[in-house]
């Protein structure tokens, strides 16, 4: 990503959060009167985080060079940045502070550590992926390999295979039309998958194979361009996400996201049922199901998408 692109990334980003934030959040009385702009004004921002309005007009123009932390904070506070908002600031301004000039390279293969692996196949009761932060599944337990078939399968099926690329969730959920219904909340799944990615790029803005993902996508689908323009950044933590899984019907499971501390950029992802509940007894016949033999399971590995499952969805499907 060259320098005038960070700047305009930052000058987006800051623009954006502004936009978002009204007089009366912020305490500032309004008056009644008609405001030009949405949210904050600069000047109103400059006021709340102590600094000129020159010099905050100057941070939203992209010039986070040389920046202090405290600065940063101030501004963060001003703008109501949530944990994920403020990160992904702080994230920007490291970068407008290394040396210019490095261009993006292709990162070697992230592998998975033997001890990692053996601490996902432990996890008999909950499938458990491993990822990056581009959403790479680079690793995943039976249960979780059957959880995600449709993800696993989906390069080949879809005819965008190509030879030795990982299963990605982003490129799953816009490329695919069939993820539709294998997410009943595709909006938000969508959603949060390119806050995710965004939250990435101001991490390791010259990784390029997430500068591909990412054209790929803008190309391949007008909702992630229009969601990429917004700017919003998610830190994935823990959640439910709900699933109409071809083989097991309907799963509502409970998420957690670990760190791996070890493996920089690495996170395992886990799934489980509420004790007791229809989830759980279908969790548990996709775990027989997996367990079983090909040829002695009736169980169907996949279903055609079935119209009408998620009216939600906005974004069309793809030829």
């Amino acid at each position: 990503m060259e320098l005038v692109d960070r700047k305009e990334e930052i000058r987006e980003f800051l623009i954006s959060r502004r936009a978002k934030v009204s007089p009366e959040q912020a305490g500032i009385p309004s008056y009644g009167e008609l405001r030009r702009v949405p949210g904050l004004r600069r000047e109103e921002v400059a006021q709340l985080a102590g600094v000129s309005t020159d010099y905050y007009t100057r941070l939203e123009r992209g010039s986070l060079r040389g920046v202090s932390d405290a600065v940063l904070e101030a501004v963060a506070s001003a703008l109501r940045l949530d944990e994920a908002e403020r990160a992904h600031l702080l994230d920007l301004a490291r970068t407008a502070n290394t040396p210019s000039g490095r261009t993006p390279r292709r990162p070697t293969q992230q592998r998975v550590r033997p001890g990692v692996m053996r601490l996902l196949d432990g996890m008999t009761g909950a499938a458990a992926l491993v990822q990056n932060g581009r959403g790479d599944v680079l690793a995943a337990n039976m249960l979780g390999r059957a959880l995600y078939s449709e993800v696993f399968n989906s390069a080949v099926s879809s005819g965008r295979d190509v030879r030795g690329r990982l299963p990605n969730q982003a490129r799953y959920v816009f490329l695919d039309p069939r993820a539709g219904d294998f997410y009943p909340d595709w909006n938000a799944v969508a959603a949060i998958s390119v806050a995710m990615l965004r939250l990435e790029s101001g991490r390791n803005p010259h990784d390029r194979a997430l500068n591909e993902l990412v054209g790929e996508l803008s190309t391949g689908s007008g909702l992630f361009a229009a969601l990429w323009a917004g700017h919003d950044v998610r830190i994935h933590t823990t959640g439910t996400k709900r699933f109409h899984h071809p083989v097991a019907g309907d799963l509502s499971l409970q998420y957690e996201t670990l760190d791996l501390p070890g493996d920089e950029g690495q996170f395992v992802f886990t799934f489980t049922a509420e004790p007791g509940s229809a989830s759980e007894n279908a969790l548990a016949f996709l775990a027989s199901w997996a367990a079983s033999p090909p040829e002695t399971t009736t169980a169907p590995v996949r279903s055609h998408a079935q119209p009408g499952r998620n009216p939600g969805k906005t974004e069309p499907s793809h030829d």
